[in-house]
């Protein structure tokens, strides 16, 4: 039999994890975006120091060079950081869920051997 406590108790244990669901996908989402501003500023960045170098080249084989040294670096950031923020996405998603295990785990019978 279901007791009107054990409904409200119910009731206040989801209201509690749907609370720290959200502050836990407020805080990844924030990390997310500052990770993706801070990959802009430095793309920026980047960018601005090879015009400034291509501009003070006298050669076309500097001008290639220099082409080449921007385009390998600009690449590995690249990566570097879509790995960085690939993996705040996966934080971002298991700290949403994390607080739903304690609810999930009343519900779910234990697997019998």
């Amino acid at each position: 039999m279901i007791k009107v406590e054990d409904i409200q108790t119910y009731g206040k244990e989801h209201l509690e994890t749907v609370a720290a669901s959200a502050s836990n996908m407020q805080s990844g989402v924030q990390a997310i975006a500052t990770a993706y501003g801070d990959y802009a500023k430095k793309s920026f960045e980047d960018t601005k120091s090879f015009v400034e170098k291509l501009s003070g080249v006298k050669s076309l084989d500097k001008a290639v060079e220099a082409q080449t040294e921007f385009a390998r670096s600009a690449y590995e950031t690249f990566v570097a950081e879509t790995q960085k923020i690939a993996g705040l996405y996966t934080d971002l998603a298991k700290q949403t869920f994390k607080p739903y295990e304690g609810l999930v785990s009343k519900f779910v019978p234990a697997a019998t051997h």
